[in-house]
């Protein structure tokens, strides 16, 4: 049996993830709306700790603004880029790590801490309590939390209608509809309720949970699917505006939950 790293590091080592949200429209509607929303609580220098980094691509663009930034990276392959990408950028630092164990960070470290991949990755209730706890330690009073997961809902629509429903329904469902969560899946989806649930009786309050990239995964690979430049422009701050209603957000593939640490600053 793989372990979860070899699994999430076997994927990562065949596939292209510093292009990703670059090469398609949902790609670039999920950078555009997370960026927005970081920038609604992070500005000048603050103290910003991504988990789950990849490549570096929200990393290096909040240190070329100025904050100071460290970036926390499972997969080497990925790392490795990150460093390569990151080279002469000031305010930047970069680690191989897993978001269960941050013990190198003291408590209260980070103004804002962005959990960007891991909640994808971690499927026993234990590690996936453990991360957010971790998170949580590390961001100081009235700090700031982003935790990145993905609609269980999104994941059957854009995948499974190409004559393999019933196989994408297993692999995502009990007998009786029930979300299913284990590491063969490699990436595990939420519905939006139970994700939320994962932080009841945590020291956070929430701020809003947000869609990053609406359905345009599900629909993009449509042969009649078309957005100019121009549209793209136009619809991107369209879906801002929406990015929030909650009759929309089981559609989005790439969620956001915000909540903001408790205490004094």
């Amino acid at each position: 049996m793989s372990s979860r790293q070899e699994i999430i590091s076997g994927f990562y080592g065949r596939y292209d993830e510093d292009g990703r949200t670059a090469r398609s429209r949902h790609g670039q509607l999920e950078y555009r709306t997370t960026m927005a929303l970081i920038h609604r609580w992070a500005a000048g220098k603050a103290r910003v700790l991504e988990l789950g980094a990849g490549t570096g691509k929200y990393s290096i663009a909040l240190a070329k603004q100025g904050m100071d930034v460290t970036a926390v990276e499972l997969v080497e392959r990925n790392l490795e880029v990150l460093r390569q990408n990151s080279r002469g950028i000031d305010h930047i630092q970069a680690f191989q790590g897993d978001a269960t164990d941050l013990s190198r960070f003291p408590d209260n470290s980070f103004d804002l801490t962005l959990v960007f991949g891991p909640m994808y990755h971690l499927y026993e209730a234990g590690e996936v309590n453990l991360a957010i706890d971790e998170a949580i330690r590390v961001t100081r009073p009235g700090g700031v939390l982003l935790f990145a997961f993905l609609s269980v809902y999104a994941i059957m629509y854009a995948n499974y209608f190409y004559g393999n429903w019933a196989e994408g329904q297993a692999e995502n469902f009990t007998e009786d509809y029930q979300v299913r969560h284990f590491k063969e899946q490699l990436f595990t989806g939420y519905d939006v309720a139970e994700f939320e649930g994962l932080f009841s009786g945590k020291p956070v309050d929430w701020i809003t949970t947000a869609g990053v990239d609406g359905m345009v995964e599900a629909v993009e690979g449509r042969p009649d699917f078309s957005m100019t430049d121009r549209e793209f422009e136009t619809f991107s701050r369209w879906y801002l505006q929406f990015a929030e209603k909650r009759e929309l957000l089981g559609s989005a593939s790439h969620l956001l939950y915000i909540c903001r640490k408790r205490g004094l600053a």
